[in-house]
């Protein structure tokens, strides 16, 4: 056993939350974390950043798709506000102090770019995300998860922007440069939702013998090395 091994993962107060998101309508109702990228999905893909981080979850409200994977699920606590409704129920669901909040259709997310993020946080920052193009990334972002209570307040009330949501706390917005420092494409903001995407950047759709329960005639999919702490279940 190595010493990193025995120490624990590397960021134990960081959840890492996949936002499964929506039906993929633009992909023919795909669940997009089954899209491929050179024979794995994409979901398998993000879920490698989990290696450094203390517990994972997956906030869907249609788990079926992705049972074979034995993830802890979470559904939206404040039904019917996309993203924003997803961040919050990974805030309420969270163990940990902060959660790593990555959309299941981004399949280049680096852990470069990550580590860039965990470096960033500070005592007096709730969020940390990149900007981009002048825009904020709030589905490749940092947040504390004290955050649930106001934000699902706010989520009751109204139907805010997680960029609204991110202009009520302490938000540290990192540079698009200190992003192409380690990512001089910027492919960990990537995202796919259109046929155009899926051909641009290389991804597939899963075969069509793909159904709720894993490919048929394949076994059920272990994700690979994720943290199992004392007392934690899989949900």
């Amino acid at each position: 056993m190595s010493d990193r091994e025995r120490s624990g993962p590397e960021s134990a107060d960081v959840t890492l939350a996949v936002i499964a998101g929506g039906k993929g309508e633009r992909l023919g109702g795909v669940a997009k974390g089954l899209l491929e990228v050179e024979g794995r999905t994409v979901l398998e893909r993000v879920l490698e950043l989990g290696r450094r981080c203390g517990d994972v979850l997956l906030v869907t409200n249609e788990p079926g798709p992705y049972a074979r994977f034995h993830l802890r699920t979470v559904e939206d606590v404040v039904k019917g506000r996309g993203a924003p409704g997803g961040v919050h129920a990974a805030l309420v669901g969270a163990r940990t102090e902060w959660v790593l909040a990555v959309a299941c259709d981004m399949p280049f997310v680096s852990e470069v770019a990550v580590r860039v993020l965990l470096d960033a946080r500070a005592p007096e920052v709730d969020a940390v995300c990149f900007t981009v193009g002048g825009r904020v990334e709030p589905l490749l972002a940092l947040y504390r998860s004290a955050l649930a209570d106001e934000w699902g307040e706010a989520l009751k009330k109204e139907e805010p922007s997680l960029r609204a949501l991110l202009s009520r706390c302490r938000t540290k917005l990192l540079p698009e440069e200190s992003l192409r420092a380690v990512d001089a494409e910027l492919k960990s903001v990537v995202s796919v939702n259109t046929p155009e995407d899926l051909a641009r950047h290389g991804v597939a759709r899963p075969p069509a013998s793909e159904g709720p329960q894993g490919p048929q005639g394949t076994p059920a999919t272990t994700p690979p090395n994720l943290p199992s702490p004392p007392g934690r279940g899989t949900g």
